[in-house]
């Protein structure tokens, strides 16, 4: 759901002379999909890869050449361009232009606009996704002269390993787009109301070792564990994200940790929680594990005549022994899969984890809970209270959960 953050915002692009360029078209589209007002500057060595017109097509608004600088607004283009968006994103970015930046050479369009705009604050963010051969990256020039832009406070985003224009396989690709839109989406939305607030999101579900090729699981996607942590990074928050492996794209500006059973999340989870905020506990924890893993992978010619079981660490109770010490996290969010009962069992587990909140769901409806989009939820406040919620996609729960933690935590300001 990045239209809603990437809605009207002004964002200057500035594309350099790489064979990337092309990349930047769908970048510049995706951003005007989602509802930003994309302003295209190309370098004159640019428009020998790509045509003004391209971005024009996508955009719906004017790209910007070295021409422009002989128009009119001449004297104020550069000026006006540079102060009136809210990120600055050169993608790709040349050796050639990142050296420009760094000593001030404003010798083209591009370079002007970028000082105008200013070295990038938290408030006034300057992206840089680099593309050129590898040897070029590796110089100590072009080493220097990102360390330098990253000192003045500019993201540099990659480049990322893979096969380059001269046939080599080395670090020098362009990030891909979607990637780079994740960290605009990230950096236009630090100031909102959980600037300043850590939330800790675990998601996926454990996968206890039978032998080195089994285990027991289950069917949970991370899907909604995944569109919470997004959820939080919208309003401005820190968040750490605790995951069992999926396969879901990690969102950008997330503090990654990845875990696989239940005693591994239980050891992450209580290290992570002893000075955050709010704890999601979105994943979905094996109840049981094979008392002892085999060794050896279990041949089908010898059987197996039964499997001993024990249950997992309680990881919710052992939160809420440590929030009796540590009084952190100030708000426990826990999430309830059932097939029966839902509700009389999602209030019991959330009396005896002491919860503020638990989100409820009932897997067994069509279209709700494992790897579906959707989930049909219902909150069960820590009064007791009540509230379902109709059938929806999982971003949108999302975005209902961490507005009742705003409200949970406005409470206890």
């Amino acid at each position: 759901m990045a239209e809603k953050f990437l809605n009207q915002k002004s964002i200057l692009l500035g594309v350099t002379g790489s064979i990337a360029a092309y990349k930047a078209t769908d970048l510049a589209s995706k951003l005007t999909q989602a509802g930003a007002l994309v302003d295209v500057l190309l370098t004159p060595s640019a428009t020998r890869f790509i045509s003004p017109l391209s971005f024009q097509s996508v955009t719906g608004r004017p790209a910007y050449t070295d021409e422009a600088l002989w128009g009119a607004q001449a004297h104020v283009l550069h000026v006006g361009l540079g102060h009136t968006a809210d990120i600055f994103v050169i993608a790709p970015a040349t050796a050639n232009t990142i050296a420009k930046l760094t000593h001030g050479l404003a010798d083209n369009l591009l370079v002007l606009a970028g000082l105008s705009f200013g070295p990038g604050t938290p408030d006034h963010p300057l992206l840089i996704a680099p593309a050129m051969d590898g040897e070029m990256l590796n110089h100590p020039s072009t080493q220097e002269n990102l360390e330098i832009l990253r000192q003045r406070g500019a993201l540099i985003i990659g480049p990322e390993l893979g096969h380059l224009a001269s046939g080599l396989e080395a670090r020098g690709r362009m990030t891909e787009p979607a990637v780079i839109l994740g960290h605009i989406r990230y950096l236009l939305t630090r100031q909102g109301p959980l600037q300043g607030k850590h939330v800790v999101v675990t998601a996926g579900g454990t996968q206890e070792p039978i032998d080195p090729v089994r285990m027991i699981t289950n069917r949970s996607s991370g899907k909604q564990g995944y569109a919470l942590a997004q959820a939080a990074l919208d309003e401005g928050a820190q968040v750490t994200l605790i995951s069992t492996p999926v396969s879901l794209p990690i969102p950008a500006g997330v503090t990654f940790i990845k875990v696989t059973n239940a005693a591994e999340m239980e050891l992450v989870v209580l290290q992570a929680c002893q000075d955050v905020d709010v704890l999601l506990m979105a994943a979905a924890v094996a109840d049981f594990r094979p008392v002892q893993a085999v060794a050896q992978k279990i041949k089908k010619r010898s059987g197996l005549s039964s499997l001993d079981l024990e249950p997992t660490p309680d990881i919710l109770s052992a939160v809420a022994e440590q929030r009796i010490q540590t009084k952190h996290p100030e708000i426990v969010v826990g999430f309830a899969a059932e097939t029966q009962d839902l509700l009389a069992n999602a209030e019991q587990k959330r009396k005896s984890k002491r919860l503020d909140l638990i989100v409820a769901n009932d897997v067994s409806t069509p279209g709700s809970g494992f790897g579906s989009d959707t989930n049909k939820v219902t909150f069960i406040q820590a009064d007791g209270q009540i509230v379902p919620l109709t059938m929806q996609s999982k971003e949108e729960v999302a975005d209902r959960v961490i507005d009742e933690v705003i409200f949970l935590l406005s409470k206890r300001s």
